[in-house]
């Protein structure tokens, strides 16, 4: 019997660490990306992620490892049996090309959208067969955590939540389902207290390294906020918080002046290879 196939659209940070869970696990991924470099560098990208996804026993070692395709149009969806939207925090972006894929895939496809704070009511008000489409909160690196956020809008259908309980269960991980409304559980707190944290260190109350020891020796933390920064993007946490903002009004989700700063200056964390911290190149 050949193995249901996924199709991953975005071969950025989060896009490449879906896909590595996913070819990890054995599932065929077809991963979709516009940008010709990105997709020039993803087959390397994603060998590095699933080597060391191994090595530290995230994945096993001695299981199937799934075909991986690099494509640049939508129509490479065709025949997936999960489609998954992992393109920037963008609402725009993020519609219109789900207004793309649902024209490319058979109805009653499965389109889930990762997405850390976008309401998926607000884009399934904006695409065809809104019973098809589900979020799926994959944080970063997907391979080393072991529960997802699932998040049903008021329009998701049985059908498509019961294929997110077949894949999460393909992938060995826990899905936890909340309700729609922006950043739903975990952003909506934790983004918030990234910024906090970002405002301490702007208003030289603590450094860096100091903040996060607290939050970690005294609070159990298990990065620190600033760390935790660097490893989600600086700019992926500005452009969730700014979400956050424009949709709930919240003052303390107006992105800190350290974290704009930042964005403009390139330091984006990890990827970057500076953010809070600084990291070396792989």
């Amino acid at each position: 019997m050949q193995t249901p196939s996924a199709a991953v659209f975005g071969a950025g940070v989060m896009g490449i660490g879906i896909a590595t869970l996913l070819v990890g696990r054995g599932i065929p991924v077809t991963l979709v990306d516009v940008d010709p470099e990105r997709r020039d560098s993803a087959r390397r990208r994603l060998r590095d992620e699933l080597r060391l996804a191994r090595m530290t026993g995230a994945l096993p070692r001695g299981g199937p490892t799934g075909e991986l395709l690099i494509a640049d149009s939508v129509g490479a969806a065709a025949g997936a049996a999960w489609v998954i939207e992992a393109v920037s925090e963008d609402p725009e972006l993020k519609a219109r090309l789900h207004e793309e894929i649902a024209a490319a895939v058979a109805p009653g496809t499965p389109r889930i959208t990762n997405t850390s704070s976008i309401p998926v009511d607000e884009l399934a008000a904006r695409v065809p067969d809104p019973q098809d489409l589900v979020g799926v909160h994959f944080m970063n690196p997907p391979y080393l955590i072991g529960t997802f956020e699932v998040i049903r809008g008021k329009q998701t259908g049985e059908r498509a939540m019961a294929a997110v309980r077949d894949l999460l269960a393909a992938l060995d991980r826990a899905g936890i389902v909340v309700g729609d409304g922006p950043g739903f559980v975990t952003s909506r707190l934790l983004h918030r207290m990234i910024n906090d944290a970002a405002n301490v260190v702007e208003e030289g109350r603590a450094g860096v390294e100091d903040v996060d020891a607290l939050m970690t020796g005294c609070l159990g933390h298990r990065t620190g906020p600033l760390r935790t920064a660097d490893l989600i993007g600086i700019d992926n946490l500005v452009d969730s918080l700014t979400v956050l903002y424009e949709r709930t009004g919240d003052p303390g989700c107006r992105p800190s002046p350290l974290l704009l700063r930042k964005v403009a200056e390139g330091d984006h964390g990890r990827k970057s290879g500076r953010g809070f911290y600084e990291y070396g190149t792989r």
